[in-house]
């Protein structure tokens, strides 16, 4: 074992020899920048050593460093093995504790009644406040505190998590933090975590990593915008049913063997201090309606925020992400399913990918004459790839032929394409790739499972609609919801084939919806009840009993 002790924190933690910087920073509680999640392509986990301590850790320099960042002791904390006590500077500009909240996570704002199920009165005579949840008295609290009435909506994904901050009172969204979800590096998709959480230990191990990383995002977005904790009253959990079963410490095993049960259906309200959530005394833990085993409450949530259980005509709710879930509206029904993307879409897998941070490509265009165009967030050196960048990038090789529709790099000396293109078709590693910039490139593997997220998203559509026997001709809208998919391209969804060109001229971004539906439900208690019938009447397709599911699958891999 080794100690390492992290400044100016002062925070110690002993871990195993070989574990990485980054490793023991997490065990430590200690927040540092890690958008690709310890994958080594982000560059953005830089940690500082004293001279004395740099024979402690093993650690091949890594081309995000400039020659002056080595020469302070800097390292990138995921690729540092520790093999000796350490002491670890993690520098300002390195840690999240930021003076402002970045405003992350994107959700088209609703018009809503404000009706909270969470109140507060003042009571002059008694000089004290009482807090209701519903009609129930939850607690008092000496003085007038009415106005500080807070709540939290957390969108719990299966890759990613990001919490907002809302002011009850007031109806009103004062920020949102944004963090990897902690369970990834155990077990990266649905599956695995359910197998996981059925092994000894696994299930509390997942949700207390999972607690206390939505604790530090809770504590965080709360000093930032100079907000005690104590004045928490609700946390809404919006996430998918697996991640709602291990956030309220249920097991998730039933959701792996037919018929695919879930043990809990949500539409309901907990004490929140009983599953780790540091808030007010008082606190309740508020889990939406889920639908099924595959088709969880953050779709309850963007069925909500959509509205889309009232509209006219047909339309289609698709949320891209690890788990690509859709949700058919036509004549006053609704059908659902669900397929596993895989994490790509959000930069997971991905040789060079990222999460979308400072230095991500978003944006990538081709011009006649073979030239690049790329955009980074931030407006910054481009460091890796996102997943509206992964996606336009494909999408844009694909048009230009570069990228064939069986998926495979064309021949870099084919004829047909301008020398600017053709002199970006090289070799990283030794495996065919395109270099996007200088130290950035997309290879085979990338657009395999890009192939792979694509075509499990139209598959899920195209047996969607069959299943209903509408064409995609007929189809009058398509809400792609997600914080990923506001930054596509229509274009780009096109190009690679994971929506029908059919939806061209249809599709409209709406942004998080799982997050701004869990703010509805924080905000109006009325959508509780009616969300919990509009739940219950879905009609769920499940595509494991669909026997053609393979071989749509496979027709649409291609691009």
């Amino acid at each position: 074992m080794a100690k390492v002790t992290f400044q100016p924190a002062n925070r110690s933690v002993e871990v195993q020899k070989g574990a990485s910087i980054l490793e023991a920073a997490k065990m430590a509680g200690v927040v540092v920048e890690s958008p690709c999640n310890g994958f080594g392509t982000c560059g953005k986990c830089k940690v500082r050593l004293e001279p004395e301590f740099l024979n402690g850790i093993s650690y091949e320099n890594d081309r995000h460093l400039s020659e002056a960042e080595k020469s302070r002791g800097v390292v990138l904390s995921c690729l540092a093995q520790v093999k000796d006590d350490l002491s670890v500077c993690v520098e300002e500009s390195d840690r999240k504790e930021s003076s402002a909240l970045a405003i992350l996570g994107y959700a088209k704002a609703m018009t809503l009644e404000m009706d909270g199920f969470v109140k507060k009165q003042f009571s002059e005579p008694e000089n004290l406040t009482r807090i209701y949840g519903g009609d129930e008295v939850l607690g008092v609290e000496p003085g007038n505190t009415e106005d500080r009435n807070y709540g939290m909506v957390v969108d719990i994904g299966t890759t990613t998590l990001v919490a907002s901050l809302v002011d009850i009172r007031e109806g009103k969204e004062l920020g949102s933090v944004f963090s990897l979800n902690p369970q990834v590096r155990h077990a990266q998709d649905v599956l695995s975590r359910i197998a996981m959480a059925s092994e000894e230990h696994g299930l509390a191990l997942l949700h207390s990593e999972l607690t206390a990383e939505i604790n530090r995002m809770i504590d965080q977005a709360a000093r930032s915008l100079e907000i005690q904790r104590k004045n928490l009253y609700e946390v809404v959990y919006s996430g998918n049913t697996c991640m709602l079963h291990l956030a309220a410490r249920i097991s998730p095993y039933s959701l792996g063997k037919y018929p695919y049960t879930p043990c809990m259906t949500g539409g309901t309200s907990l004490k929140a201090t009983e599953f780790g959530l540091d808030i007010s005394e008082f606190g309740l833990l508020y889990l939406p309606p889920i639908i099924s085993a595959y088709v969880g409450a953050d779709i309850t949530s963007g069925i909500l925020a959509s509205g889309l259980h009232k509209q006219q005509g047909v339309a289609l709710f698709v949320d891209i992400g690890t788990n690509g879930e859709m949700v058919l509206a036509s004549e006053g029904r609704l059908s659902a399913t669900s397929t596993a993307a895989g994490p790509a879409f959000e930069g997971m897998n991905i040789t060079c990918g990222m999460r979308a941070d400072e230095g991500a490509v978003e944006r990538f265009a081709v011009g006649e004459d073979g030239s690049v165009t790329i955009k980074t967030i931030g407006r910054t050196k481009a460091v890796g790839l996102c997943g509206s960048g992964l996606v336009d990038i494909v999408g844009e090789l694909v048009a230009h032929g570069v990228i064939r529709k069986n998926g495979r790099f064309v021949d870099p000396q084919a004829d047909f394409l301008p020398p600017a293109l053709r002199e970006r078709l090289v070799r990283y590693n030794g495996k065919p790739g395109f270099r996007v910039s200088d130290g950035v490139y997309l290879l085979q593997k990338d657009v395999r499972q890009v192939q792979l997220a694509k075509g499990a998203v139209r598959a899920g559509v195209e047996i969607l609609l069959q299943h209903r026997g509408i064409r995609a001709a007929d189809v009058d809208r398509v809400l792609i919801a997600g914080a990923f998919g506001y930054h596509l391209r229509t274009y780009s969804l096109i190009n690679i084939g994971l929506l029908p060109r059919e939806f061209e001229g249809r599709i409209e971004f709406i942004g998080n919806t799982s997050k701004s539906g869990g703010q509805a439900f924080l905000l109006n208690r009325a959508y509780r009840r009616e969300m919990t019938e509009v739940a219950k009447a879905v009609d769920v397709l499940e595509l494991a009993n669909f026997e053609a599911f393979e071989k749509v699958f496979v027709h649409c891999l291609s691009f």
